[in-house]
């Protein structure tokens, strides 16, 4: 079928809005009429050149809408269904067998390579290949193709249109601190960067009853919208030292800290705030070679640990519903986080969001 597409053509370069050609669903997979899309930070690395997702490409991997069309052996949704749809995985590795779905073992080529699984490209314009399946998906169209283990059915008496950020960095913030690293009631945390991902998991720790929240950006607007987010503090490190701060307010460390930037320097600056037997999560690097450094006797000797964390080590078909039904109950209000562009606005909606003037951009493709 013809669909109309943002298309990434070269590095760095805006996206241009195609009509391009997409496949009819085979075993197992879905059409999905696409309402909305959320813009992420990893559709602009992958624009930029830095993952080897090959260009051209339909990006787009937050994707919400309503089934079309399933294809032979899926029962999981229906057409009329609406859905979400999260980031893909084999549903056959060890990690997918414990429902470790964000380790999955061919998570790279799944989500990043452009490809279906036997290397062919579910997208086409005039003849020639256009990579899709990108993070099994490829949202930033009017219709997507996407796979039974990758799309969530959710309840119709939401604005679906809202939904898509929850597949991926909504849920990433979120399920970092409540899955990963399972923040106790009572407990100190500190969330490194107040971009979509960290308010995202600001609200989430205040949901966890931590007592001490602490928001660490250099974006005062941003750290109002903490505060009012949840946060018990606020810290901007072009004005004061980070650490210090943090250890006049917890008077010994951090439980739990949590870096967003991907930044070395940032991350180690997080790491030296544990306390004892404290605990820091990441979840991006500034580059495929970044590396960290810290001192080793600090972190050995107080028994302190260090995680990497992939989509908020979460299971999408139980934690996406989960953080709808806490959104309902005024719990989780994400939706003060989110600018609606259209589809003919999307370059845009990532100059905006590049620029800090929007939190979490949402593409609506009508």
């Amino acid at each position: 079928m013809q669909v109309k597409a943002a298309v990434a053509r070269s590095q760095g370069q805006p996206f241009s809005i195609e009509q391009v050609e997409l496949d009819a669903p085979r075993e197992k997979e879905v059409l999905v009429k696409v309402l909305a899309t959320g813009v992420c930070h990893t559709d602009l690395v992958v624009r930029d050149g830095l993952l080897p997702t090959p260009l051209p490409a339909v990006l787009g991997h937050e994707g919400a809408g309503i089934v079309e069309q399933v294809g032979a052996g899926v029962t999981k949704v229906k057409p009329g269904d609406h859905v979400v749809m999260t980031f893909n995985s084999c549903g056959t590795c060890p990690s997918c067998e414990h429902h470790d779905n964000s380790y999955c073992h061919d998570f790279f080529p799944l989500n990043f390579f452009g490809t279906r699984p036997d290397g062919v490209s579910p997208i086409s314009q005039n003849g020639e290949s256009v990579s899709g399946n990108f993070f099994g998906q490829s949202s930033f169209a009017t219709h997507s193709l996407c796979n039974e283990l990758n799309v969530v059915k959710v309840q119709d008496d939401i604005d679906l249109a809202l939904l898509g950020p929850l597949a991926c960095g909504i849920q990433t913030g979120a399920g970092s601190i409540m899955n990963a690293l399972q923040v106790k009631s009572g407990s100190t945390v500190a969330v490194f960067g107040t971009g979509s991902v960290g308010l995202s998991a600001i609200m989430a720790a205040d949901i966890c009853a931590a007592t001490t929240i602490i928001a660490i950006d250099m974006n005062d607007e941003r750290l109002e919208l903490a505060e009012e987010l949840g946060a018990t503090h606020t810290i901007n490190p072009s004005k004061v030292n980070s650490t210090e701060e943090i250890m006049k307010i917890t008077g010994y460390g951090l439980q739990y800290a949590l870096d967003t930037t991907g930044i070395p320097a940032v991350i180690r600056g997080a790491i030296e705030s544990l306390a004892p037997k404290g605990t820091c999560g990441i979840l991006g690097a500034s580059g495929p070679d970044a590396e960290i450094s810290f001192n080793e006797t600090h972190f050995m000797s107080g028994g302190r640990r260090l995680m990497g964390i992939v989509e908020g080590e979460s299971n999408p078909d139980t934690f996406i519903p989960e953080l709808i039904r806490l959104h309902q109950a005024g719990r989780f209000p994400f939706d003060k986080l989110v600018t609606f562009y259209e589809m003919d606005q999307i370059n845009q909606a990532i100059e905006d969001s590049e620029a800090g003037k929007t939190i979490k951009p949402i593409v609506k493709m009508s």
